[in-house]
């Protein structure tokens, strides 16, 4: 507990190092566009709800593509990509800058699509059950995220990341990033006292939060 003076002081100090922060990671991004591309001119076909559709259609007309690589490991649902997809917005603002985005799995449609309307969720998402599309994107087992560039009929890989890298891109751990409990996982370096948990551990499907007890129900 400290004085508003005290408090303005301190945040002034945190400020300069995050203002440090927002220029490096502008560097970063300008450093990412300058990227190398690498050409996806395979015939790849996805499974969606309305059909077949090739790689260039889920572009729909547009010159980028981000495309989430969705786990589907078959006996559970992935309590971290659903968190991740839960954190997008409404598309018209990425479609604005002529981008477009697409959830793509591993699994059958006739299993994500049921899923989809459980979540409530209106982003594309397509089947790549029947092609080697994330096989050739590194994510046979896993997840990540792809970005690709149209140049007419031709396709390009610009970017790709996964982990952390993802964490950073969802919108409510970075909030809870800047509240003073912070995510309450035990990795995190917090003041003495502070009650964490292990990572990952209460992550929950949206739906299913009520079946946690109230964390310090006594206060």
């Amino acid at each position: 507990m400290v004085s508003a003076q005290a408090w303005q002081q301190a945040r002034a100090e945190l400020l300069v190092k995050e203002k440090e922060l927002t220029r490096a990671l502008d560097a970063l991004a300008a450093e990412r566009r300058r990227l190398p591309m690498v050409p996806f001119d395979k015939e790849y076909l996805f499974d969606g709800p309305g059909g077949s559709a090739r790689l260039l259609e889920l572009f729909e007309h547009r010159r980028q593509l981000i495309v989430y690589h969705f786990m589907w490991p078959g006996d559970h649902y992935c309590v971290g990509c659903s968190g991740f997809t839960d954190n997008i917005g409404h598309l018209a603002h990425l479609n604005a800058r002529d981008t477009s985005m697409a959830l793509v799995s591993a699994g059958p449609l006739a299993e994500i699509e049921p899923f989809k309307k459980r979540m409530g969720w209106t982003l594309p998402w397509y089947s790549s059950q029947h092609s080697d599309f994330n096989t050739d994107c590194g994510v046979t087992a896993g997840f990540g995220l792809s970005v690709f560039l149209r140049d007419g009929d031709r396709v390009y890989r610009t970017y790709f990341t996964t982990a952390r890298g993802v964490d950073r891109l969802r919108a409510d751990l970075n909030l809870l990033d800047l509240t003073p409990l912070g995510r309450q996982e035990d990795w995190e370096d917090s003041p003495v006292g502070w009650q964490q948990t292990p990572p990952y551990q209460w992550w929950r499907l949206h739906d299913e939060y009520g079946e946690l007890p109230p964390r310090n129900a006594e206060n």
